[in-house]
């Protein structure tokens, strides 16, 4: 029996939700809306925390996995190069490219100065390695892209 969406629980729709929007290993990004739909699957948690989050995809744009790296407060999460680099290498070893994201609490998608600053030094740092930075996505109320606004 089909449940009225006005009978369900906030829980139930996050659960609904994550389940139809997250990406399954293999799985190929479609769009810059997919990826968009499955980054608010992956913050469904982080309401009142900023999050900081990789999707690691293969030569063919493949899903491998993706993950929350770092949490913090609720206007910051301290994001270590460092620790990107060390998932990548030792976990996540078949990774070509990657999709950094982090939501703002505040609804907000503008980047703040600090997102720039930390988006170009992970590009550095991704580059030395040979993986490539697709973009760098802010979720808030809307989202920013930094590849469409090409700031990568």
């Amino acid at each position: 029996m089909k449940q009225n969406v006005v009978q369900m629980s906030d829980d139930l729709i996050r659960e609904e939700f994550i389940k139809r929007f997250t990406f399954q290993t293999g799985d190929k990004l479609g769009s810059i809306s997919s990826a968009v739909n499955h980054l608010r699957a992956m913050f469904a948690d982080s309401e009142y925390r900023e999050s900081f989050a990789i999707i690691y995809l293969n030569t063919q744009h493949q899903v491998i996995d993706s993950q929350i790296l770092f949490t913090g407060s609720l206007d910051t999460a301290a994001v270590y190069p460092r620790e990107v680099i060390r998932t990548i290498m030792i976990d996540h070893p078949r990774t070509k490219s990657v999709i950094l994201a982090h939501n703002h609490p505040s609804g907000c998608h503008t980047p703040s100065r600090s997102d720039e600053k930390i988006t170009q030094k992970l590009k550095s740092a991704l580059e030395t390695i040979d993986i490539e930075l697709l973009d760098h996505i802010i979720i808030g109320t809307e989202f920013y892209s930094f590849a469409d606004h090409k700031k990568l």
